[in-house]
């Protein structure tokens, strides 16, 4: 098969690296990649938010299955134009996109199909939300409607904090249209935990759980980030209550969008705080999390591609996930400065340290300078991995690797994992 992978970071990096495991792989194309994924596809320099430049170059190559990293790709409309093209695509098309896409679409989504998430109200300026905040009280959660890069959710605490908050939405745009409205909602307490899984549009498949850590700061501190790390098995949702998620709430998602009109295909992922009365949905996503995705693809057990192949053709039929019974790790090193004005142009050290199938080094935010060596060239750059026999191995190796790489203001937690560790684990 020839397979494009779209996209250019650390969560394409090991799709890449998966995909390129299976016998049933002839050709790997991705666009626009970076230098990691140079060593094991031919890359091509195709913005992924060029939809009709990727939609013709997948018809002009003949390629047999689009793997769609990014969600602002498939918020534009990549699938539709794929599928218009008669290519095979793995990814939702626009209006389902609209899950991600648009807070407000999910909220009322999950309104009309008794899906459990936190009350909230929807505000268009500073006064709404100013009265909508003062009704929850604090801390209380704003949400730019639209995408952000993971980076539009802002949690103040108090008065000045959300004149502060409100300040950065309304008046100074920092966040663009995308917060031309604005999710006022509940702050709900408790452990957050990603639930992700593969829809052929008629039936969803889950992957093992796992956890991402968004805060900049060790201790769960600073601002929002896009992830700092992430671990498989989660340690705070059991896999029998995951399967049960996977009934009561992956199913019903899947099974509303079918009867609103558009099949969902692709992968849905369920951000979820874990709450004293239950599970509540934070947030979905209509891609694979990143760096979620990192340590799922190295407890991924057998082959990936003739799954999301059987979930874009419509029907997985035989086709089952199936996974290590260990645990893995991902370490994010960032640039000084993230998540804010990331510095860049540093050279990277380090990069030649030996990896395989228990360890990997994806590359995220790199580029190559004039002279060929390989640069700081966004706010998460790299992506330290490992696997292991128990999830203490598996971040004793990740954060082994993370140590072995170097540039100038390299920044990185050192806590991922440690509360779940330190408080036992639940799987």
């Amino acid at each position: 098969m020839k397979v494009l992978v779209v996209g250019g970071g650390g969560r394409e990096h090991s799709l890449c690296w998966k995909l390129s495991q299976s016998p049933m792989l002839g050709q790997l194309y991705c666009a626009p990649g970076n230098p990691g994924i140079e060593a094991i596809a031919q890359t091509f320099a195709i913005a992924a938010d060029d939809v009709l430049a990727l939609a013709s170059f997948a018809a002009d190559e003949g390629v047999d299955l689009t793997v769609v990293g990014p969600e602002v790709p498939l918020t534009l409309g990549l699938a539709d134009s794929l599928a218009a093209a008669g290519r095979p695509v793995f990814g939702p098309g626009r209006h389902a996109a609209q899950l991600e896409g648009s807070k407000i679409f999910a909220k009322e989504f999950m309104l009309r199909h008794a899906i459990p998430t936190a009350a909230f109200e929807i505000a268009e300026s500073i006064d709404e939300a100013r009265r909508a905040a003062s009704r929850f009280g604090f801390p209380v959660v704003l949400k730019a409607d639209g995408l952000a890069a993971g980076k539009g959710v802002l949690i103040p605490r108090d008065e000045t904090e959300l004149e502060e908050a409100l300040s950065a939405l309304f008046t100074e745009r920092r966040f663009g249209s995308s917060a031309d409205r604005v999710v006022i909602e509940e702050c709900l307490e408790g452990e957050e935990v990603s639930l992700i899984a593969v829809s052929d549009g008629r039936r969803v498949q889950r992957f093992t759980t796992a956890k991402d850590y968004k805060r900049i700061g060790e201790g769960d501190t600073g601002p929002n980030t896009g992830g700092m790390g992430a671990h498989s098995p989660s340690g705070v949702l059991d896999e029998r209550a995951a399967a049960k998620l996977e009934a009561d709430l992956l199913q019903v998602v899947l099974d509303g969008m079918r009867a609103e009109g558009h099949p969902f295909v692709g992968v849905l992922y369920a951000g979820l705080m874990l709450t004293a009365d239950g599970p509540r949905v934070l947030e979905f996503n209509v891609r694979f999390g990143d760096p979620e995705c990192q340590p799922l693809m190295l407890r991924l057990a057998g082959d990936l591609l003739p799954v999301l192949a059987a979930a874009a053709a419509g029907d997985f039929g035989e086709e089952r996930l199936a996974f290590d019974e260990g645990a893995a790790a991902c370490i994010v090193l960032a640039s000084e400065g993230y998540p804010g004005a990331p510095a860049k142009g540093a050279e990277i050290e380090g990069l030649e340290v030996d990896t395989g199938l228990d360890t990997a080094l994806f590359h995220a935010g790199t580029t190559r300078s004039e002279d060929g060596a390989v640069v700081v060239a966004g706010g998460r750059v790299l992506n330290a991995c490992a696997r292991g026999a128990h999830l203490e191995e598996a971040l004793a190796a990740a954060y082994e690797l993370a140590d072995r790489v170097h540039w100038p203001g390299k920044v990185l937690r050192r806590d991922i994992g440690r509360r779940v560790l330190e408080g036992g684990t639940a799987e």
